[in-house]
């Protein structure tokens, strides 16, 4: 195992400036390639140490985001009949930024049903990226920095967190609630 690691850690020398660029766009071809945030995040953390591999993350997951607003917004029928959906499932729920860190942070949630509930929930582009880059900053830094060892936990230590993540949510919910009783 240490002679791979060092032949990753040559690789990455010899590369120089090139490397960052490349695991950047790994990002914008992950969802092609059918490959999990996680695991991609995970990489970076492993080939970059956790500075680095965090902000390569929330650059590349940031430049996903913006590509896949635009991409929706290309295609308007698709869009429509997408949100469309989501409503009838979610109805007319809101979510909280807190929310939004919290379902990134699950592996099973898919990364571009989140944007596009944040796509509905947000008026503009601008917006839409506030709160996009806001939702990806702490999971990037929670699987870049955690990822390996929550993948090498028991099984009932993965699902014990992954409670203590619904519960998280729920609670959040709940305050956001009391919190729109108290303005009205």
């Amino acid at each position: 195992m240490n002679s791979v690691e060092l032949w990753i850690a040559r690789v990455i020398e010899q590369a120089g400036w090139i490397a960052p660029i490349l695991f950047i766009l790994l990002h914008l071809l992950r969802p092609i390639l059918f490959v999990p945030v996680v695991v991609v995040c995970i990489a970076g953390g492993y080939l970059f140490g956790f500075v680095n591999g965090t902000f390569y993350s929330i650059i590349g997951l940031s430049l996903m985001s913006a590509a896949f607003y635009k991409v929706v917004n290309f295609f308007p029928s698709v869009r429509e009949k997408m949100l469309t959906l989501k409503r009838k499932m979610l109805k007319d729920q809101k979510v909280t930024v807190g929310q939004v860190m919290i379902l990134r942070m699950m592996p099973f949630i898919h990364f571009h049903l989140l944007s596009l509930y944040l796509i509905d929930m947000t008026k503009s582009y601008k917006e839409y990226m506030y709160y996009s880059v806001l939702g990806i900053i702490i999971p990037s830094m929670v699987y870049t920095a955690f990822g390996q060892s929550i993948t090498d936990m028991p099984w009932y230590m993965s699902l014990l967190f992954l409670a203590c993540l619904i519960g998280l949510y729920s609670l959040l919910g709940k305050l956001n609630e009391k919190r729109k009783l108290k303005t009205r």
